[in-house]
């Protein structure tokens, strides 16, 4: 059976070091979400890592698509949608912000809503609380959010011509369980370091200052001192991939990935060096995509 369109929404990592709840960026692993009539509500997830979110309307993506019709007064009709995805869940690639990125594009093809970009990402930030992951997979790109009690502002900028690598351990990470480790108040001289570290991250990429980015990368001070030891051999993992030619290496939104960017001739050589010193992590060679969430 021909579904009645696809949508498909890119993986994301988010914060890249000092953007804390602010920078994401879009990737080119993506889920694939295919919609059909249907009689009754359904999910069904092809891959075997998602089969636990197999059901019907208590799915993220199904509550998300309802919820943003409810709210357009709008009733959607029953739908069957069937999920394809190579974005490792609960890896810190933004899996949920892409399921709410996909819901609110079932929402406005079926329902007709004709959402501006603007209103999508606003859906998106305050379904998914806090903005980094889910306007990247909405947008595409590298985009830079400022969101406060419902005060959306977005910058989105191309996304940058560099190399890049997800370092996916075997175990998976509740976003909550990470931010867990966080503390309440940032001494006021920290949190000019690390505001100082993101502006000129963001300097860097636009100038492809690839060095500097990748310094910058790792002077975050908001959330990666102290959720770094949660991940194995955090400190010696940076140090390998530097060795082998990276540019830096952060936590992947929450964790518990990592993130590396690095020329893209040295993304092999850098993968098989993890490989055959940290079992633990898995290797994925991807690249920044400015393809954000589409309709196919």
């Amino acid at each position: 059976m021909t579904p009645m369109f696809t949508v498909v929404v890119p993986a994301t990592t988010a914060n890249l070091g000092p953007g804390y709840d602010t920078i994401g960026l879009a990737l080119d692993l993506q889920m694939e979400v295919s919609v059909y009539e249907a009689t009754t509500w359904s999910i069904r997830y092809e891959q075997e890592e998602y089969r636990a979110l197999d059901g019907a309307e208590e799915n993220l993506i199904i509550q998300t698509a309802l919820n943003v019709a409810k709210a357009k007064e709008v009733q959607l009709p029953p739908l069957a949608l069937v999920v394809s995805s190579n974005i490792p869940l609960g890896k810190g690639l933004g899996s949920s912000a892409s399921a709410i990125a996909a819901g609110i594009e079932v929402a406005n093809e079926v329902a007709s809503l004709h959402l501006s970009l603007q209103e999508k990402l606003e859906w998106g930030s305050r379904l998914e609380g806090h903005a980094d992951n889910v306007n990247a997979a909405i947008a595409g790109g590298l985009v830079l959010s400022y969101y406060k009690e419902d005060e959306l502002d977005v910058v989105r900028m191309p996304a940058p011509t560099v190399g890049a690598l997800v370092l996916v351990p075997d175990a998976q990470l509740a976003t909550s369980e990470s931010r867990g480790v966080l503390p309440n108040t940032l001494d006021h001289a920290e949190a000019t370091a690390g505001s100082a570290a993101g502006t000129l991250f963001v300097g860097a990429i636009a100038q492809q200052n690839w060095e500097l980015a990748g310094k910058m990368l790792e002077r975050d001070t908001f959330h990666e001192p102290y959720r770094k030891g949660m991940f194995p051999h955090f400190d010696d993992v940076r140090e390998l991939v530097k060795e082998h030619g990276a540019y830096g290496m952060t936590i992947s939104g929450a964790g518990p990935s990592l993130f590396v960017i690095a020329p893209v001739d040295r993304t092999e050589s850098i993968a098989e060096a993890v490989r055959s010193t940290y079992d633990m992590y898995h290797p994925i060679i991807t690249h920044p995509s400015n393809q954000g969430a589409i309709i196919q």
